[in-house]
């Protein structure tokens, strides 16, 4: 039997990342075997998920993936002793129009699965109330169960004495109190936190939220509390992503790292092969590979270095004569023409599209996406639908190419990023997270 939760709270910012890394490592040190998840589309907490357990982390989302989909990733979850998955933004945010299982909210994942939640609540600037606002999430939703909370930022022994007090009137479970603790921040840029393995110290900093979480939560009460199930039957994977190629050249390195891991194993899955490359170590696709992909990250901080990498652009574009090349995002924008920095200085990219981007001038373009192609790009045909997500800073200065895709919000209104493709070169701002279904 797998002990299952779901850790989520009343909004973003109140401690879900430190809460999850800091118990996935305690109970790591225990012995037990770890396996976390993360609610809806992001590719930074899984990457901390991983180094706090040893083991990837995939994402659970209800507005892009199907029942089946979501049920072949949970499988994981049946040979692990804990099973946590890392909700995001507030328990009940998602968008106004569902998808293809909710509207990609973390309580969606929560009902689907049949998994409990453990609210992180912060009492700060309140006491009594926090009881309130976790009551209130308890009774919210038919089929989302609250089997406690941990609360996190306490200012004293008073102020904790009493929120619980309130807690027990309310007939809601503390599982532990976490007092104030600046030291185990963990640092943020502009899309989010910094990344795991830009982090020279991630590993002790996890070890401090182990030791600080141990020491604060009943880590005992958590685990045998009866709201904590086993896994539900599960299923194969279904209607993630088709492989772009039978031999897949991928660029990772720093500058390209926003790749999901259940996509990854979709494509090996269906028996591709994927070669990895660094572009910013001067390196070019595999020669003998017969597809390139670029996925997104951070080009925009190593922009002035991509530019003087010579062997990779000739390699890239010598590649993109014979065979297609497609582009997410970051790499979208590195197979541009051009990208501006932050200063305002402009890099020369690859050039194998005309799309001039620019940092300059920041604007930010977030949420999910629904996109029918124009054209084709590597594993689909024109006419497919794709659902992903759309999330950046950078300005289209300009987009000249032939569009790759007609793409619209969950809303269904249409949006103006339309991606790009030029002969064998493909590339859009939407990450890809499954097939429409």
């Amino acid at each position: 039997m797998t002990a299952s939760l779901i850790i989520s709270a009343p909004a973003s910012g109140v401690g879900k990342t430190t809460l999850t890394l800091g118990l996935a490592r305690a109970c790591r040190d225990r012995g037990m075997k770890v396996q976390c998840f993360k609610s809806g589309p992001d590719y930074i907490d899984p990457a901390f998920h991983k180094a706090a357990t040893g083991l990837p982390s995939v994402n659970l989302d209800s507005w892009a993936m199907s029942r089946a989909a979501i049920d072949g990733l949970v499988a994981r979850a049946a040979e692990a002793d804990v099973a946590i998955a890392e909700g995001s933004m507030g328990l009940f945010d998602g968008v106004a129009a569902s998808g293809i299982g909710g509207i990609g909210a973390t309580a969606d994942v929560a009902a689907m699965l049949g998994w409990p939640v453990v609210l992180v609540i912060d009492p700060s600037g309140q006491a009594q109330t926090a009881a309130a606002v976790a009551a209130g999430m308890r009774d919210f939703r038919p089929g989302v169960r609250v089997a406690g909370v941990v609360l996190n930022n306490v200012a004293s022994a008073r102020h904790e004495a009493l929120v619980r007090h309130a807690m027990a009137e309310a007939g809601i479970a503390v599982f532990g109190a976490l007092p104030r603790n600046a030291a185990i921040a963990i640092p943020k840029r502009h899309l989010g936190l910094v990344q795991a393995e830009e982090q020279a110290k991630v590993d002790h900093l996890i070890a401090d939220a182990a030791r600080f979480v141990a020491e604060h939560v009943d880590l005992d009460a958590v685990l045998r509390s009866e709201a904590i199930v086993a896994p539900s039957n599960v299923t194969t994977p279904s209607g993630v992503a088709k492989p772009p190629g039978q031999r897949i050249a991928l660029a990772r390195d720093a500058a390209f790292s926003f790749v999901y891991p259940h996509m990854l194993e979709a494509w090996r899955g269906a028996g591709a092969e994927i070669v990895t490359f660094s572009p910013l170590a001067d390196e070019g696709p595999d020669a003998d590979a017969d597809v390139c992909w670029l996925p997104g990250g951070y080009p925009e901080l190593h922009a002035g270095r991509l530019a003087a990498c010579a062997r990779f652009r000739r390699a890239l574009q010598s590649f993109a004569e014979t065979r297609p090349v497609h582009g997410e995002c970051g790499g979208y924008m590195v197979l541009g023409a051009g990208l501006t920095d932050a200063d305002g200085i402009r890099h020369e990219m690859a050039g194998l599209l005309g799309l001039e981007t620019s940092f300059a001038k920041r604007r930010m373009h977030l949420g999910y996406r629904l996109a029918k192609l124009a054209a084709p790009m590597p594993g689909y045909d024109s006419g497919a639908r794709l659902r992903g997500h759309e999330f950046h800073y950078s300005t289209i200065v300009a987009q000249p190419d032939m569009p790759l895709a007609t793409v619209h919000d969950a809303t269904g209104a249409t949006v103006a990023e339309t991606g790009s493709c030029r002969r064998n070169t493909t590339g859009t701002f939407f990450h890809l997270i499954a097939e429409d279904r």
